[in-house]
């Protein structure tokens, strides 16, 4: 099972994820739903810094199931405004896997 975990401030924003596990939904190289969390996750971050130019701390492994990613508060505020958005969709994107293979995903927000 995947485990996505978001963890906001008391204003909603999005501080940080943390995404671990194994969809195990497929055989290893042909596993539709953790490819689809790596592309979505993945994705995501590389948008982040090429629309932003912000680098997120990020913390995964060679071999996958683990990401994490926080972010600095010393971020610009108009930084911070396109970083959340594409969070957002992120998460919009990974609910959408979810909604369809809920057995294999889980996500903690």
């Amino acid at each position: 099972m995947i485990e996505v975990d978001i963890k906001r401030n008391n204003t909603g924003d999005i501080l940080s994820f943390t995404i671990k596990g194994h969809a195990d939904s497929g055989p290893y190289g042909y596993d539709l739903v953790c490819a689809g969390v790596s592309a979505v996750s993945f994705g995501s971050l590389n948008a982040i810094e090429a629309l932003t130019g912000i680098t997120p701390d990020v913390q995964d492994v060679e071999n996958g199931g683990f990401l994490s990613c926080r972010f600095s508060k010393d971020i610009d505020q108009e930084a911070w405004v396109k970083v959340q958005l594409l969070l957002e969709g992120m998460i919009v994107s990974l609910k959408t896997i979810e909604e369809s293979y809920g057995q294999h995903i889980q996500i903690h927000s």
